[in-house]
């Protein structure tokens, strides 16, 4: 049996910066994975040297700390990348968020007037005392009518989701559509002036792809005495009452008891629970198996092309195919692309576990983004070399109708626990942005060493969101200071 101060499960961007606020502070931690590589969802998969995300991940943050992170990290191993990502629909490109001039070029007079004659009577319907939306439906066709919804949100949304958006709660479209207002980009438009916000026009990006963090993350923590063990996977979390006291591991298919002072998780909740010996309460379990996630795979073709379309990643609104979402990893880094006469491209599948598209072998599903590639009228079929796939589990967690209700009986009873943490999008089942997973885990290693935080509070902080202006940023973290005073 061994022993370590803190015990860290998993190693993505939550896990590994835990690790690495801890080894400043001389607290030594074992970091356990059950994949062969460090990242999560932000690692960097290579294929015959091509390097391609598991979906794209900028960095961008209005949080001090993250950055400081960011750059200790990698110093000089970041590149400039302008933004842009735009909506593929109907073989024309709309800008996202939306104009009102390039949606009244590409729909035409009649489309882009029906539009914004749904937008105008879903403005007069709030105002006779509409109820409080509550679902995604609700909540996109209250602010920007039901015409806009219906052509820009619900095929896209029910693709990722793979649900009806009226099952979808309205906390997900808050979270995560931007600040689009028609009004104020037919003001722009007319009148030479918007008081809209945008969307960032660039970010950083490490020149080799997002692993690129936390394989250098991994060398540091490592360096100095912490250790970050692959290929193991948790099957046992022993505790007594509210206290962790063993984690039973399977390394190379080696049993590994390992006990801890503190432990911080990172790992799905759902399977944490399910893991923990004794079993929790039946309405806590029955809350774990309550919340669901989507999964999600991504075809990655090596096209012998050299210039496609100038975006970091294109969203497929067309429900004549499956792919959601296609990235153009070498318009994120030219270094991620060996030979610069081709380009990769991630088509992109939101699905679940053994479905239909879960289920194709390699070779279907090749032909299946092949195919679909060439259908959109942006690579011909004959233009693909080569590719691969990568499957990944629990991608995001899904927000539906009854999901708030089952986490919070989950967060109350972690809460309990006097030394787990549980850090991260799946250890927090929210789907948030990399640097507000970095944040909870900043937080977990300060309670730690010493200071309270409630890491469940970070996610009502919108500072991870791109249009949260830096004014806006500076009042919320002056009355934060207030409140603490």
């Amino acid at each position: 049996m061994e022993h370590h101060p803190v015990v860290i499960i998993g190693a993505g961007p939550a896990g590994l910066t835990a690790a690495y606020e801890l080894i400043k502070e001389d607290i030594r931690s074992l970091v356990l994975e059950a994949d062969d590589k460090v990242g999560g969802i932000a690692r960097t998969e290579v294929y015959k040297g091509y390097r391609f995300d598991i979906g794209g991940h900028r960095f961008f943050t209005k949080v001090g700390e993250v950055e400081q992170i960011w750059y200790e990290i990698l110093e000089d191993d970041f590149i400039k990348v302008p933004r842009l990502s735009r909506i593929f629909y109907q073989d024309k490109f709309f800008d996202y968020p939306l104009s009102f001039k390039n949606t009244l070029s590409n729909l035409g007079p009649i489309g882009s007037g029906l539009i914004l004659w749904s937008y105008i009577k879903a403005k007069v319907q709030a105002l006779i005392n509409r109820p409080e939306p509550q679902t995604f439906e609700e909540w996109v066709t209250h602010c920007f009518g039901e015409r806009l919804y219906k052509t820009f949100f619900k095929t896209y949304t029910e693709k990722v989701w793979g649900i009806p958006c009226n099952k979808i709660q309205a906390e997900w479209a808050k979270q995560r559509i931007k600040g689009m207002s028609l009004k104020a980009a037919i003001i722009n438009l007319l009148f030479g002036r918007s008081n809209a916000k945008s969307l960032i026009k660039e970010f950083d990006y490490p020149i080799l792809g997002p692993g690129m963090m936390w394989e250098r993350a991994q060398e540091i923590v490592e360096s100095k005495g912490s250790e970050v063990r692959l290929n193991t996977r948790v099957i046992r979390i022993e505790r007594e009452g509210n206290h962790i006291k063993k984690i039973i591991a399977q390394h190379k298919g080696e049993i590994q008891e390992i006990t801890g002072d503190r432990f911080i998780s990172s790992m799905p909740v759902t399977a944490l629970l399910q893991r923990l010996e004794p079993a929790p309460p039946e309405e806590v379990l029955q809350a774990a198996r309550s919340l669901s996630y989507r999964d999600f795979l991504i075809v990655a073709l090596i096209v012998d092309v050299e210039d496609l379309f100038p975006d970091n990643w294109i969203y497929i609104h067309s429900p004549d195919v499956k792919v959601g979402r296609i990235q153009n990893f070498k318009n994120w880094s030219p270094a991620m692309v060996p030979d610069q006469r081709k380009t990769c491209l991630g088509m992109e599948y939101f699905c679940n576990e053994g479905d239909d598209i879960w289920q194709m072998s390699e070779a279907e599903l090749l032909d299946l983004a092949t195919r679909e590639l060439d259908k959109l009228g942006l690579v011909d079929a004959n233009k693909v070399e080569d590719g691969t796939v990568i499957r990944q589990r629990k991608a995001y967690p899904v927000y539906d109708r009854d999901y708030a209700q089952h986490l919070e009986v989950i967060r109350c009873y972690i809460e309990t626990f006097d030394n787990l943490q549980t850090v991260g999008r799946n250890g927090m089942h929210r789907y948030n942005n990399q640097d507000h997973s970095m944040l909870t885990a900043i937080l977990a290693a300060k309670n730690i060493l010493g200071e309270q935080h409630d890491l469940w509070d970070v996610n009502t902080e919108r500072s991870y969101h791109e249009e949260f202006t830096q004014e806006e940023w500076q009042k919320r973290q002056q009355e934060l200071k207030t409140a603490e005073v």
